[in-house]
């Protein structure tokens, strides 16, 4: 067997893996990465860049056949899903060999298969023992696939089905799709499809979509969704799932039993971390009741010589399975593990974002999280109809919703629905990183007209009747 030494050995290939990697170069290290799929992990293959792509492209499709302004004519494109596969797949290839492949050489190394620890200092990969001092496990998460009767024996998909060049990947549009879970990755999928074409239905066991999020949102979204034609089930649960000819039989417990069928089956019942087979036991990692691992606020683990970051510390360290928190993550554990550091992380202000459209982005507590932290809280919430901007353009649809302690005024978080939310949503962030009040965000000077005065218009109405506001709000 062959055996190489690294200063750092990254178990995983992906953003959080790669920002390790890059730091551990320029601090005059080596590094290796491993990866039993495909370079890059998630993100870039099969999650954050060919569901954007393709979202965006069903977007002009709904545009022309719905447009939002009277004398525009709709135009039904017609919509041809190989080439639309094709032109995702290039975009993936272009985006991975400029961002990850040819970054690796000279310093850093990678190595394809399955990465086990060993030994103290040894994993093995395949016919290869990389030996080192330091490790940093990035391997990511997979999609959980929720345990239905009868799913084993039904052809069904998962999140992976927007990957690029593996077997999962789907070539043919469905005629018509139950999605199995209420989550983002649920409602991004389930539009991107609808407006293609197939008919989509989708089920949710709670009585909410996105039940951790503001329930502003959860119901201002299911109203845009079902308006766009997708069939939106609550408090619907599966009893089991089975086969009918070549399509997709599912039986729902809900306010009304029935059955469901449909030409494809997507289960998007959340993510879990990839920490199974790895060995973590023979070096002392420790990981919690979800199968995350256990870290510090340096990201070390139990095992002194072992840190981790990204998806795969799960809610550890109050982290988010979100691809810049990984990649932030994975250069502070390098920089701890190499340079001898202690920087700790601060997940305490994470931005977030679903793709739906209109988009949805949060930020901070909400109000239920606030309280339950001991905040005495004040609220206000604010229909998009009210910003200046929305209206201008015609798109209207969404809410905005801003938590703040009634004391001191500080804002604690921020909910948007709405036109570019996930664009807007950084002023709200770095406002609340710096310990912005109510009043700092309402006395933001703000251009005319843009969707970032939503900020200012929800802070305003804490002290205003912003229905009786000129124009520019002041």
């Amino acid at each position: 067997m062959e055996r190489r030494h690294f200063d750092l050995v990254i178990l995983g290939s992906g953003s959080t893996a790669f920002a390790a990697a890059i730091r551990a170069a320029e601090l005059g290290k080596t590094a290796a990465m491993t990866e039993n799929r495909t370079l890059g992990g998630t993100c870039v293959n099969r999650g954050c860049l060919p569901s954007k792509n393709l979202i965006a492209a069903a977007g002009i499709v709904h545009e022309a056949a719905h447009p939002r302004y009277p004398g525009i004519e709709p135009a039904r494109l017609r919509v041809n899903f190989a080439e639309l596969v094709r032109q995702k797949d290039e975009v993936i290839a272009y985006y991975r060999e400029k961002k990850y492949q040819s970054i690796v050489g000279d310093r850093i190394s990678v190595f394809e298969g399955t990465a086990r620890f060993v030994e103290r200092n040894a994993v093995e990969v395949g016919d290869v023992r990389l030996e080192a001092e330091r490790f940093l496990v990035a391997t990511g998460s997979r999609p959980f696939i929720a345990p239905l009767k009868g799913l084993e024996q039904v052809p069904f998909m998962t999140s992976d089905l927007l990957t690029s060049h593996e077997p999962m990947e789907l070539k043919e549009q469905p005629e018509s799709l139950t999605i199995v879970g209420g989550g983002y990755i649920a409602l991004e999928l389930g539009q991107f499809f609808s407006r293609l074409g197939t008919r989509v239905t989708i089920l949710e066991p709670r009585k909410q979509i996105l039940p951790s999020y503001e329930p502003e949102v959860g119901q201002t979204l299911t109203e845009i969704l079902c308006e766009e034609g997708i069939t939106l089930l609550t408090s619907s649960k599966v009893l089991s799932v089975r086969r009918d000819g070549t399509g997709v039989l599912v039986d729902v417990d809900g306010s009304v039993n029935r059955t469901i069928r449909s030409s494809h089956l997507l289960v998007a019942t959340g993510r879990v971390p990839n920490t199974e087979n790895l060995g973590l036991e023979r070096v002392g990692v420790l990981t919690d009741q979800n199968g995350a691992i256990i870290v510090d606020e340096e990201l070390r683990t139990s095992a002194p010589h072992v840190w981790a970051a990204g998806d795969v510390i799960g809610s550890n360290t109050e982290s988010q399975m979100a691809t810049p928190v990984g990649a932030q993550d994975g250069g502070i554990a390098a920089l701890n593990a190499i340079a001898g550091e202690h920087r700790k992380v601060d997940h305490h202000v994470i931005p977030r974002a679903i793709f739906t459209d209109p988009e949805v982005a949060v930020v901070g507590l909400t109000d239920r999280q606030a309280v339950e932290r001991g905040y005495r809280c004040a609220c206000r919430t604010v229909k998009m109809e009210q910003v200046p901007r929305a209206q201008a353009v015609r798109n209207s649809r969404g809410v905005i919703k801003m938590v703040a302690e009634r004391d001191s005024r500080k804002v604690l978080g921020v909910s948007m629905v709405g036109m570019d939310a996930a664009e807007v949503i950084h002023e709200a962030g770095m406002g609340i990183r710096l310990g912005a009040t109510v009043e700092d965000f309402a006395g933001m000077l703000h251009i005319y007209p843009t969707m970032s005065e939503a900020l200012k218009i929800v802070a305003l109405s804490f002290t205003k009747d912003i229905s009786r506001l000129s124009c520019c709000a002041e």
